[in-house]
């Protein structure tokens, strides 16, 4: 057991003032939640926290590395369309997946994608309107670069090439796109931001002859004033062509780790706009302009930001001048990790994943099923927790996007797991939501029903207009599956 674990399992003792399992609020109890954090400010503060949490998934991808060979002894790409039968995709020990109501229409593992370190991450999109149609291509985060793939009219992908990373490998590297530009950042130091042409990609040559886009030609702009480099994420405001980057060590520089905002309004030419360090550490957000019921700030550039112990909604219309609107913690916050409004016009409603509740088995997440928060953010000064979704399964939540009233959340270790949030606004506690669809990526966990372990999905794109959904496995590669249900 290294220091740094020692230290932090050290706290958990003191932490028994909080409710024991016995005693967790059950729907309809649940006012006014009690807040218990996982572990003191200072732990938090310092990085403590986050050190755990980034070492215990280090630890879990070295686990996965040592018994490769094993874990993955059949699995092979899948190039034909294979329904969800009888609750299972496809009929292969090792390359089986529990599915409902998503249909696979491709698997292409790591390797196959250029990676030699056949370890994947994050995952976004780019869709490319001709006069013929549209073209849809996925930006396939991995431990040493981005894979570029074509998503065919067929579901099956087309394999373009890559972008390697910047300076050293990586497990946490993370890609988003404005306009015709991907964004590309790492926790690698010294990667800093790479900016892609995405139009690189329609070379029709390239399906043919995949390329590796040279660091010195092939991108169209590098920016390299991040204080050592690294980023734990990247944030795109499309409205205003800004990009954050979040998360970027140290904390005690004068940006404190918040948002450091990028105005790429001249994609090649990324300048520094302003940052946002006043509630400490930024682990994820998302930014928008604001349209929602609060009148005060309709019109301003809004960050919804997940800051470890607490969701934080930013005010950074003026990048030079921002502010924080309000910092609120919540009931079983372990470590607030990413989120995402669930109408990013009506933006009333916001939905939270924590990292480490699962894990730790804080609050409502004491049984390890994965819970999914539920805000009311009408007022941005005092946005309220109204309720949560606990899922059937045990899994660590990763990432979650909202797409016409469903939750697309990539679950770690139970995949991919679609769920109807549409009914928010009648029921803000979550006793209406339910899932519709899931797409397992992990099968070895499935006859214990799930753990809260680090492996399995890192994260899912959800936006093609074709309806095909794209999900990053940490340790087999690129799925792209489709609902198949009437809902």
């Amino acid at each position: 057991m290294t220091r740094l674990t020692w230290q932090f399992l050290s706290l958990l003792p003191a932490l028994a003032w909080g409710l024991p399992n016995d005693e967790i609020l059950n729907r309809g109890e649940e006012h006014p939640f009690i807040h218990v954090p996982l572990a003191p400010p200072d732990a938090y503060a310092s990085g403590e926290v986050h050190g755990l949490m980034m070492q215990m998934l280090e630890t879990s991808i070295a686990e996965i590395e040592a018994n490769m060979d094993t874990l993955l002894l059949n699995l092979h790409a899948i190039t034909e369309y294979t329904p969800c039968v009888g609750g299972y995709a496809g009929t292969e020990e090792g390359n089986t997946y529990s599915c409902n109501n998503l249909d696979l229409y491709s698997f292409t593992p790591h390797a196959d994608l250029g990676s030699k370190t056949k370890m994947g991450n994050d995952i976004w999109g780019w869709t490319h309107t001709e006069e013929d149609g549209t073209r849809e291509f996925a930006l396939v985060g991995q431990r040493d670069g981005t894979a570029f793939v074509e998503v065919l009219p067929t579901g099956q992908v087309s394999y373009l090439g890559r972008l390697p990373t910047q300076t050293d490998n990586s497990t946490w590297r993370d890609i988003k796109v404005i306009g015709n530009y991907a964004y590309i950042g790492s926790e690698a130091l010294g990667h800093g931001v790479q900016v892609f042409d995405l139009t690189k990609l329609l070379d029709p040559s390239l399906a043919i002859a995949p390329q590796e886009f040279s660091l010195e030609t092939g991108v169209a702009a590098h920016y390299g004033e991040l204080p050592l480099g690294a980023s734990h994420n990247i944030v795109a405001h499309e409205q205003k062509n800004i990009i954050a980057a979040v998360g970027a060590i140290p904390r005690n520089h004068s940006c404190a780790s918040g948002l450091i905002l990028i105005d790429v309004s001249d994609p090649t030419n990324p300048t520094t706009a302003g940052c946002a360090g006043q509630d400490g550490y930024v682990h994820d957000a998302q930014c928008l302009t604001y349209y929602g019921p609060h009148i005060e700030y309709v019109g301003t550039d809004i960050c919804y930001a997940f800051n470890e112990d607490s969701f934080t909604i930013y005010n950074i219309t003026d990048p030079k001048d921002t502010s924080v609107i309000s910092t609120t913690a919540y009931y079983g916050v372990s470590y607030s990790h990413q989120g995402w409004v669930v109408d990013e016009q009506e933006q009333s409603y916001l939905l939270l994943d924590d990292e480490l509740d699962e894990v730790y088995q804080s609050g409502w997440a004491n049984n390890s099923h994965t819970v999914t928060y539920i805000w009311d953010i009408k007022n941005l000064e005092k946005p309220v927790l109204t309720g949560h979704y606990s899922s059937p399964v045990k899994s660590i939540d990763h990432n979650l996007y909202v797409h016409n009233g469903w939750a697309y959340e990539s679950n770690y270790g139970s995949g991919l797991r679609i769920v109807d949030v549409s009914s928010v606004a009648q029921d803000p506690t979550g006793g209406s939501f339910k899932e519709v669809a899931f797409f397992d990526v992990h099968p070895e966990d499935d006859d214990v029903g799930g753990e809260a372990k680090f492996y399995g999905s890192w994260s899912v794109y959800p936006y093609f207009p074709s309806g095909y959904i794209v999900v990053n496995s940490i340790e087999r590669g690129l799925f792209v599956v489709k609902y198949n249900g009437s809902a």
